[in-house]
């Protein structure tokens, strides 16, 4: 786990945040890291997981064809760009 500190919060959002811990029956801490992880992951983000499952779904791949092509795929790390 992280630690964050947060400087200079206005004392009216500080009193606002505790307000908002009291009404859920938690912490201002709590609801800080509720209120973060709400905002940066919300349950309606893109998941690329899922997302290139569903792309291999929809194109017709098996796992057999997943197989074959980890058996063919090049396993050195590519070479980064040149662009000079």
């Amino acid at each position: 786990m992280a630690t964050l500190t947060v400087r200079n919060l206005p004392e009216e959002v500080h009193r606002a945040l505790r307000v908002r811990a009291a009404m859920h029956g938690r912490s201002t801490e709590a609801e800080v890291r509720d209120i973060l992880e709400a905002t940066v992951r919300p349950p309606d983000r893109l998941r690329m997981g899922i997302a290139l499952a569903e792309l291999g779904r929809r194109a017709g791949l098996t796992s057999g064809d997943l197989a074959a092509i980890e058996q063919i795929r090049d396993k050195k790390a590519a070479e980064p760009l040149d662009l000079e």
